[in-house]
């Protein structure tokens, strides 16, 4: 039995940063992994989604370039080449993450993790220990458990990601954040998609208003929404697969040539021996206090395994909560702030609350138009908005930008709440001009 002073179970942002961290504050990690490091963000989720929503944006410059006075000709598109592109992108980033876990002396190990009890796991033909372990086993692609969930027309985002050639008519049974990026990507690609959604609009968890705004940006681009729909089977026929689904009791049917199902992602808690340990978990995940603590003391779960937030940024920042509980440091981290953003043309980002978060009455919301924006008309990105939300003390609590660039300018708004910033108080900060950011000052 080797003893180590921290064992990390998963190689995904949140295990390998910790990992990381870990060894540099002088700590025996050990680090498990059976696939390669980097995890659902690296190789199935942001990064790979993020490569070829690059390249259809990069297309839909091409097709628009007439309008500032570029002629380039015909566009052609080679999904093989854009797949290619995205995996070398995806082997240069795992090479530095196993570059960097050399240098911080993590040891590796390669092979499924079990918990054989609270503070001991095996893996292969080893056995480890330490006084502390932080469960980071992510997350996996859900399905529907309805007939025709299974047949070979019907993949996941992990498969959407290797295709070799465009789908001529392609159904998504999902309108969150997974469904919605892909929606945006083949329809630029030229695939006729149809997104069928169980809520009454698409994206649930971000600000109903932008949402919906979005929904109507993307309607423009040819995708048919059907929301408030429920899906109770999937049949093949010749040269076609039917999703069936009803909307308010009404039997509907689209044809596709392939569906991609985009139901969210369940927790992996399956396999790691929960069950010989006094871990309290569920399908749902494993259940965590403030620290990602379970309820084994000195066993912490971060990232989509705990189910708080599942995003690679948010099990980051868990990851450096939970080590700073092992090493007995404080910290700042506020996880009512994190930064959410959809990859779709043009993107959605969000940060601190929704109008329909304010318990103690309606906000003060502030708008500003990206048509009336001097950069943005430079850019041809007329289309979006900017949403500010202010308390009854003035000071911000939620900001949410659909347009160009959103997902960089979010982040100001983040600083801006946790720092506790009023309204006059951001109107005192000098923006440059002619930027999109200035209008945080309307």
């Amino acid at each position: 039995m080797t003893q180590f002073d921290l064992i990390i179970i998963g190689a995904g942002p949140g295990g390998y940063e910790t990992a990381l961290e870990a060894a540099a504050a002088g700590k025996h990690v050990a680090l498990i992994e059976e696939r390669a490091a980097g995890g659902t963000c690296l190789h199935e989720g942001c990064i790979p989604t993020k490569c070829l929503a690059h390249s259809a944006e990069v297309l839909e410059s091409v097709k628009t370039a007439a309008a500032f006075g570029i002629s380039c000709g015909e566009a052609t598109f080679s999904l093989p080449t854009a797949v290619q592109r995205k995996d070398e992108v995806v082997q240069r980033l795992t090479a530095g993450i196993d570059a960097m876990l050399k240098s911080a002396g993590v040891e590796r190990y390669a092979g499924h993790a079990m918990l054989t009890a609270d503070h001991t796991v095996s893996v292969g033909d080893d056995t480890l220990t330490a006084p502390h372990i932080i469960i980071a086993t992510g997350s996996e692609a859900r399905r529907l458990p309805i007939p025709g969930a299974d047949l070979p027309q019907v993949i996941t985002s992990t498969e959407m990601l290797n295709l070799q050639e465009v789908p001529r008519r392609l159904c998504i049974i999902g309108g969150g954040v997974i469904g919605m990026e892909f929606a945006g990507i083949f329809a630029t690609l030229g695939s006729t998609v149809t997104v069928v959604e169980y809520c009454k609009e698409i994206l649930p968890p971000f600000d109903k208003d932008m949402a919906k705004r979005l929904r109507m940006i993307l309607k423009k681009k040819g995708i048919d929404f059907r929301l408030e729909s429920a899906v109770e089977r999937i049949e093949a026929g010749d040269g076609a697969t039917a999703v069936h689904f009803s909307t308010k009791g009404k039997a509907a049917a689209v044809e596709a040539d392939l569906v991609l199902m985009a139901v969210g992602r369940a927790p992996r808690v399956a396999g790691l021996g929960l069950e010989q340990t006094a871990i309290e978990h569920s399908a749902r995940g494993i259940v965590t206090d403030e620290n990602m603590q379970t309820t084994v003391p000195g066993v912490y779960a971060i990232g989509d395994v705990n189910n708080r937030c599942q995003l690679a940024h948010a099990a980051t920042f868990q990851g450096r909560r939970a080590l700073h509980h092992i090493l007995g440091r404080e910290d700042g981290i506020d996880f009512a702030l994190v930064p959410s953003v959809v990859y779709t043309q043009p993107n959605l980002a969000q940060v601190g609350l929704r109008e329909e978060d304010f318990a103690d009455g309606k906000p003060t919301a502030v708008k500003a138009f990206y048509r009336a924006n001097g950069r943005a008309l430079t850019m041809g990105a007329e289309e979006g908005m900017v949403k500010l939300l202010f308390d009854a003390d003035d000071r911000l609590r939620g900001a949410h930008i659909l347009g160009e660039g959103a997902a960089e300018m979010i982040h100001e708004a983040a600083v801006l709440i946790a720092e506790g910033a009023t309204r006059s108080r951001l109107h005192d900060i000098i923006h440059a001009h002619p930027t999109l950011s200035e209008m945080y000052l309307a």
